[in-house]
Parts: C-alpha cells; structure tokens; sequence
C-alpha cells in the first residue's frame, strides 16, 4: 500500500450527535431540499448518532448496508443492543442472539464507537455477576457502554461501586443520563408528559470509567433554560478532553423537533470553552437561512 497517497484521519476531541437522523422536523435545519439518504445529510452535519432502532428489533442486513452506504469512516453509530438480550434474556444464555446481531451488524463494526448495553430498572446488584459474565461473551475488542436504571447503583453505596469496578475492569464505559432539563419542564405538553413517563428520574454521576464516556442531555423544551443545567458539563467534558478521553454528547428534547439547534448551540458553548486550549472543537453548521441567532434563543456567546 502507497501511504504516501493515503489520508490520515484524527478524532475529534468530543463526538456530537442526537437520538435519531430522522425527522420529518428536520426538513429545514438539516436536510433541506437535498435528495440525499436523511442520513447522509445528517453525517454532513454530526459526528455520531444513538442507533435506538437496534433496541427494539435486529435490521435488515440491506439496511445495515444502507447506512454504511450513507455515511463515511469518520463517523461513529452508538447502537444499542436488542432488547430481547437485555431485556427479556436478561444477559443469560444470549450467545445465540449476540452472534445473530454482530453477525447482520458486521458491515458497520469500525464505523460504531460504543455498542451500548441499556439494562432495566429492575437490573440491580443481584445481577452484576450475570453482567460480569455476559462482557466476557460479547466480541472482544469492540467498546461497549453500559446504562443502569436501578437506584442502588446511584446511591453512591457499594451496589454503585461494584458497578463501578466492574466497569473500569472491564474497560466499559458507563453512559450518562442527565434528565434534570426535561424533569424541571411542567408537564403541560404531550411530549413533556411522555418523556415524564419514560426516561428515568436518576442523580447525575459524571464518572468516567472508560475513554469514551457517554452523555444523554435530555433537553428542557426552553432552549434557554438548558444553559443552567449545561454549566458542569462545560466543566467536565473539557476536564475528560484535557485527559485524553474521547466523550460523547447526544442531545435531546422531549418531541426533538429542535434537537439539532439545541446540540449546536451547546456545542458553540463547549467551543468557545476549549477555544484557548489544544483541543479546539471545529465549526458545526445546520442550514444557514434556517439557523435561529444563539441570541435569540436566550445563548449568550
């Protein structure tokens, strides 16, 4: 091979991506009048994505190959893994439907930076040696993330810091829920109640147990009122960069119809953030004639 001709890549410091590439809200801030697969448009724009659809059912390998298709080796999927091995299997006897899934997934290994593991609420330290075990099944070599849900793992107790070790031992990162935004929304809207009813009301531990943490901001529908509750992670995220840990950001809002503005926005506020550091973040862009001014919607840069 003739490396004189070929192009060296370099992560970026911090990945940024929201919870979906598809939405009919998005016409006019990310895809436009372009005839492009939404997921290529939504490439040009963001680094990574939550691959939720995983969650709930295996793809299609032509879809696996589609997506590979829309998009290029610089970006990462976060794909969750099927409900039906987390959930229903509870991580036991679920060497089947691992290699069933890694199998029709293979098209996209290198281009999913965590493969995230969602556990339920009723998952609690009983269980950690079934996921102790389970890690041990899954590929080697791949990076993974793990989300618990039961509230002894946030009660800073030995449950928490069994998980913890668990984790760092097995170079797995814990993914991060920040739902304090969309909790502090009255719930005065169906997609405020909805999201009320199914995210999780848990304490934000901002620990990093693996190089790659994973931040789920889920957004208040007041774009100002974010910026309260984004002020530690303007602290944190540079402190994990200044570590040389790679993290990533997906944001949400409770409908998302205005989650691209939203990450790009706090996005501009992590820029100006690192702006004197060595890890200076690069310029993010929805479509210009759509774009809101950052104060307009209450950012003050």
């Amino acid at each position: 091979m003739d490396n004189s001709t070929s192009t060296a890549t370099i992560d970026p410091p911090l990945r940024l991506g929201l919870a979906m590439w598809s939405q009919n809200q998005w016409q006019q801030t990310v895809y436009g009048n372009s005839q492009a697969h939404r997921l290529a448009r939504y490439a040009e724009i963001f680094n990574t994505v939550e691959g939720n659809t995983t969650f709930y059912a295996t793809p299609s390998l032509q879809n696996v190959q589609n997506w590979y298709a829309a998009t290029h080796d610089e970006f990462k999927f976060t794909f969750k893994l099927p409900k039906h091995i987390t959930h229903e299997l509870q991580l036991q006897h679920a060497g089947p439907a691992l290699q069933q899934f890694f199998s029709i997934m293979e098209p996209l290994i290198n281009r999913t930076g965590v493969w995230k593991i969602q556990l339920p609420a009723s998952f609690g330290p009983q269980s950690l040696p079934q996921l102790a075990q389970f890690l041990t099944q899954v590929p080697q070599g791949l990076t993974y993330g793990v989300e618990v849900r039961n509230s002894a793992f946030f009660a800073k107790g030995e449950a928490e810091q069994a998980l913890n070790r668990l984790l760092i031992d097995n170079n797995c990162n814990r993914i991060i829920m920040d739902t304090r935004p969309v909790f502090a929304a009255a719930p005065t809207t169906a997609a405020v109640i909805d999201a009320h009813q199914k995210k999780p009301k848990v304490p934000v531990h901002a620990i990093a147990t693996a190089h790659n943490p994973v931040v789920r901001f889920i957004g208040h529908p007041q774009a100002e009122a974010n910026i309260h509750f984004f002020q530690n992670w303007l602290k944190q995220l540079p402190l994990w960069i200044a570590q040389n840990k790679q993290p990533y950001l997906f944001i949400h809002t409770p409908d998302n119809h205005n989650a691209p503005q939203l990450a790009v926005d706090l996005y501009r506020l992590l820029q100006q953030q690192l702006a004197q550091s060595t890890s200076a973040l690069t310029d993010i862009n929805l479509l210009p004639q759509q774009q809101h001014t950052t104060t307009q919607m209450g950012f003050d840069l």
